[in-house]
């Protein structure tokens, strides 16, 4: 006896490690969720939109690196997922997308929601299939995943409905086996780039969350070259903040300062990162990149000699082909200068005691309570730049929408982060305009008990958007928010709440929070303080 499509589906995505797909019941998938149903490898997680159900998914691909897989029904609810996928797509996480679609006699016709998926589904899915025959699931599984893992892209398959649950006497197969040896370089590979290197009077190193498992590596090429080190925020996190020559990030957010010195540089290595801050560049610096896909990695960037490898195992090479290399003493000085000049002054930010409470107050409150190993996730807005400022982080793994920048990005991220990582320390760190765009998941955290803590900053105000328009001299309209009552809110959805009421209460809050089993919110009175680095 064969199985159904829909077996076969799960069969499959067993194979590649799923542990779960995230999304919304709908008519066009419901065969795909009987069969769900009736096994327990894979579990159902039901979300109450599904763009969270998106952000889910490539939460836990940027958590993981490994495939996460989200499903929706046709029309309306495929067109919801486009705003996850999009944080999947710009963030090169490998997300898999299944979505229900017209039975095959009714594709292309005016039947009810029917959209031509691929072409929907094209700006953020690198490769996009409709399902055409039972017999062919598996190949098109197989491919789908296989460009997801290895391109770290977005994937999607429509699957008509009739389809789900027709047999197919195809067997699902895992992948083949992908062993990965070291890279290796010649010396003549490396020359070139370690004589570029020695010309550097003040280098700079860019790193990024790609250079997760170079950390040490950078450290020690730091010091042998006497670079000072940059992170984007995705690289915040990957160095503890007493590190030699670590200036934080630039930007909206980070060191203040350090684009001044990155201004200065005249050889900038790229390390595990594709984002380049325009506006804080230096204008005639040389500039290297390592990256395994360095045809879409330098895209936008001055690059003049490109690494293709992974950053672990071509940085630790760099030292021994840039011995006899003399560090800049004075450069060194000016790094070290920059680095306790920031120090000092964001040491002095935290301290602020007004209430409502200033952002950088609260998260050096945020700092102190949090493990050291914790996965804090991060929406997009003013809380975004103030956390990139002001947090001096030790190992916590930072998860935040990059370059899509989504608002609603932190509380989804947080549950899907907590179901991967269920005994690290999660906590989601959001404003009331990102909270509140998906403000109906509470509910999908009760519902799976989930063990997180949501910090709110709450200044009744789109703050990062106000700020801009202000900055820009332009009359203000659509910034001042209606919020509800979080603490009533939460409560109503089954929620431990705490409510921040004076500033000498803020840390004993939050700890106590994050001791609360189940899901607990914090709702904090945030002053609505212009950032100021504004333009």
């Amino acid at each position: 006896m064969g199985k159904t499509v829909a077996e076969v589906i799960l069969d499959q995505l067993s194979y590649y490690g799923v542990k779960r797909i995230y999304g919304v019941t709908g008519d066009t998938i419901i065969g795909l969720l009987d069969a769900l149903a009736k096994q327990d490898n894979i579990e159902f997680i039901a979300v109450k939109h599904e763009s969270v159900a998106a952000f889910m998914a490539s939460a836990e691909a940027k958590l993981t690196g490994k495939l996460a897989v989200c499903t929706s029904t046709m029309g309306p609810g495929a067109t919801n997922l486009l705003n996850g996928l999009g944080d999947a797509y710009a963030d090169k996480a490998p997300v898999l997308a299944l979505t229900g679609q017209a039975p095959l006699n009714k594709i292309g016709t005016d039947f009810q929601q029917y959209v031509d998926q691929q072409e929907l589904f094209k700006p953020f899915a690198t490769y996009s299939a409709n399902l055409a025959s039972e017999d062919a699931i598996v190949e098109l599984l197989q491919k789908a995943t296989q460009i997801s893992l290895q391109q770290r892209a977005v994937t999607h398959l429509s699957i008509p409905k009739d389809l789900f649950e027709k047999e197919t006497q195809v067997e699902a197969r895992p992948l083949p086996k992908v062993i990965e040896g070291a890279e290796t370089f010649r010396s003549d590979d490396l020359t070139e780039v370690a004589s570029l290197m020695k010309t550097a009077k003040s280098p700079i190193i860019l790193a990024g969350a790609g250079a997760q498992k170079a950390t040490e590596a950078i450290e020690s090429l730091s010091k042998i070259w006497g670079a000072g080190i940059i992170t984007s925020f995705g690289g915040k996190g990957l160095f503890e903040e007493a590190t030699p020559c670590l200036l934080q990030g630039i930007g909206e957010g980070g060191n203040p300062h350090a684009a001044e010195v990155f201004k200065e540089a005249d050889v900038v290595l790229l390390a595990g990162v594709s984002w380049w801050p325009e506006g804080y560049v230096p204008e005639k610096a040389r500039i290297i990149q390592i990256d395994t896909h360095i045809e879409s990695a330098t895209s936008g960037i001055p690059v003049e000699l490109a690494i293709k490898g992974k950053t672990e195992q071509v940085v630790p090479l760099l030292p021994e082909f840039i011995n006899g290399y003399e560090p800049n003493t004075e450069w060194l000085n000016r790094i070290e200068q920059i680095k306790t000049k920031w120090a000092n002054e964001n040491e002095q930010e935290g301290k602020n005691n007004d209430y409502p409470l200033h952002p950088s107050r609260i998260v050096r409150a945020i700092e102190r309570s949090v493990k050291e190993d914790a996965i804090l996730t991060v929406d997009t807005g003013d809380v975004t730049v103030w956390m990139n400022r002001n947090f001096r982080q030790s190992k916590q793994s930072i998860l935040f929408s990059g370059y899509w920048r989504s608002m609603g990005f932190g509380l989804p991220a947080a549950i899907a982060a907590k179901m991967e990582k269920p005994k690290k320390q999660v906590v989601a760190i959001v404003g009331d305009g990102g909270l509140e765009m998906t403000l109906a998941d509470l509910l999908t955290a009760t519902r799976y008990n989930s063990d997180i803590t949501v910090i709110v900053f709450n200044n009744g105000s789109l703050q990062m958007e106000s700020d801009k328009i202000r900055a820009a001299g332009l009359k203000e309209i659509g910034t001042k928010l209606t919020n509800p009552d979080f603490v009533k809110v939460a409560e109503a959805c089954g929620w431990t709440a705490f409510g921040v009421k004076e500033e000498g209460e803020l840390e004993s809050t939050i700890q106590n929070a994050i001791a609360t089993a189940g899901p607990s919110l914090v709702n904090i009175p945030t002053a609505q303080a212009f950032f100021p680095e504004t333009e």
